[in-house]
């Protein structure tokens, strides 16, 4: 099979594309033939060295990926030709940037038919991500008030629909070009964080929901309610930050983001039941992986970039 690695750190053009064996599932597992791969901010900033969460090079990146059952190990769980999406074994290394991936088949659950597999493979790790912070850490139910910070983007744009599917009265920042599309998907507020400081206009929030860093988070007290909840999926290790909002009263909670089958059939039933789209900007083909790469750290993103294979 082919797939895309790295015998060094640097810029994406780092990335090759090499023959290596077919990986063969342990007991529990499953051969997924990959159809398409979903693409995130974390993985050029693995490739160009910035955290050493794989270890030295070589190795393959990716998470996301949506497939075919190719052959199943010891598990009932799916059969081949099953159509199947996940985002196995984060943070441990999945390997999903090659045309076949052995994942835990906990770790995936059945592609809806309303699904591509493009649309499919986009949707695990941001998906999740929003699930677990709205959801799971942040418990956001019919009325509250939530602010989403980066409401264009991968996580950001899932998220607006969650919470609008929990009942949520949406905020959401993002910019003047993006409006249109955060208010397509539900958004009720849109501050425009190019004109307007978002502490000044907004307020008396329940949620925020932090996807961008910087200082995004340590401003965000100022617009939370009494007893307010930051969950943060960039500076969840951040002492002083999470010293600051305990000193002021308010929950803190950071967001490192795990597989989970039950949030992604949740997701799931939500696309089917027309609350849920993930939107692709663009899709390369598996050879242009480093022009992808490219566009990705040029950020400024409306949803997410999907490798094809």
């Amino acid at each position: 099979m082919r797939v895309i690695t790295q015998h060094t750190l640097g810029g994406p053009e780092v990335l090759t594309i090499v023959d290596a064996p077919e990986p063969r599932p342990l007991p529990t597992e499953v051969l997924v033939r990959v159809k398409a791969i979903g693409l995130n901010p974390l993985e050029p900033r693995l490739r160009a060295g910035e955290f050493p969460l794989l270890g030295p090079p070589p190795f393959v990146l990716g998470w996301d990926i949506s497939g075919v059952v190719e052959a199943a190990a010891q598990t009932w769980r799916f059969r081949p030709g099953d159509e199947v999406f996940g985002m196995p074994l984060f943070p441990r290394a999945a390997g999903a940037y090659a045309e076949f991936v052995a994942a835990p088949a906990l770790h995936l659950v059945r592609k809806p038919a309303s699904l591509s597999h493009v649309e499919a493979s986009a949707l695990p790790v941001v998906g999740l991500t929003a699930w677990q912070g709205l959801v799971d850490l942040g418990g956001v139910t019919e009325g509250d008030r939530v602010l989403i910070h980066g409401g264009g983007g991968g996580v950001g744009h899932v998220a607006i629909q969650i919470a609008k599917s929990l009942g949520a009265h949406v905020i959401t920042t993002a910019g003047a070009g993006k409006r249109e599309f955060v208010e397509g998907l539900g958004a009720d507020e849109v501050v425009d964080y190019t004109a307007a400081d978002f502490t000044e206009v907004v307020g008396d929030v329940d949620l925020v929901l932090d996807t961008l860093g910087g200082d995004t988070a340590s401003r965000s007290l100022g617009v939370l309610r009494p007893g307010g909840h930051l969950v943060t999926a960039v500076a969840e290790e951040d002492t002083a930050l999470i010293a600051k909002f305990e000193a002021a009263g308010m929950r803190f909670s950071g967001i490192a983001v795990e597989p989970d089958p039950v949030a992604l059939r949740h997701l799931a039933a939500l696309v089917e039941q027309g609350k849920l789209r993930v939107h692709v900007q663009e899709t390369f083909p598996f050879e242009r992986i480093a022009d992808a790469h490219r566009l990705i750290e040029r950020g400024h993103l409306r949803g997410k970039i999907v490798l094809t294979v």
